[in-house]
């Protein structure tokens, strides 16, 4: 997975240059959403991976799937990634968009996970925390993951608060067979 992520980085970031220029953030992300909605499809993702489709065919198929939902710049896109082969990490390249999108309008995606259903007054209280914590605007998904037995579980980018039961049995449990 890395491997992938790091091919398609340098995508992502050509694309969110391009729409920081443009002031078109909104417009590639709708772009990327199509792409990768088409490029996922399992027939079009059939033909992609189809040593017997020529590269021109799997741009005319793409684009004429798309078709007028790609600017030019979109179209020229599609183009490049056919011609180096990248058209299936096209959800990755979305994926890192988003996050490059987010980062710069200063929006921290944070994932809360708990085992029972959190009332919309708590988390609005651990949003306002971890705001003020981070100093930037956050934007919260909850998950339910009953596995958790009790607590919370809060993922703020690649860092981990794990007040949940589950996390306290396995901690005691590491401790222990030391």
């Amino acid at each position: 997975m890395a491997e992938i992520i790091t091919i398609a980085r340098p995508y992502a970031e050509a694309v969110f240059r391009l729409a920081r220029e443009k002031s078109a953030f909104d417009q590639w992300s709708q772009m990327l959403k199509l792409l990768d909605m088409v490029v996922t499809d399992e027939r079009v993702a059939r033909s992609i991976t189809d040593p017997n489709v020529t590269a021109q065919q799997v741009e005319g198929l793409v684009l004429g799937v798309c078709g007028e939902q790609l600017d030019g710049a979109g179209r020229n896109f599609v183009q490049v990634l056919v011609q180096n082969d990248r058209l299936m990490v096209v959800p990755e390249i979305r994926a890192l968009f988003e996050q490059l999108k987010l980062e710069h309008e200063g929006v921290l995606e944070t994932e809360i996970h708990s085992a029972f259903a959190i009332e919309p007054a708590q988390v609005e209280q651990m949003v306002r925390k971890i705001e003020a914590k981070y100093q930037r605007k956050v934007r919260a998904e909850v998950r339910i993951d009953p596995q958790l037995i009790g607590g919370v579980k809060i993922v703020v980018g690649d860092k981990v608060f794990d007040a949940t039961v589950r996390g306290k049995l396995d901690a005691m449990s590491a401790a222990l067979t030391r």
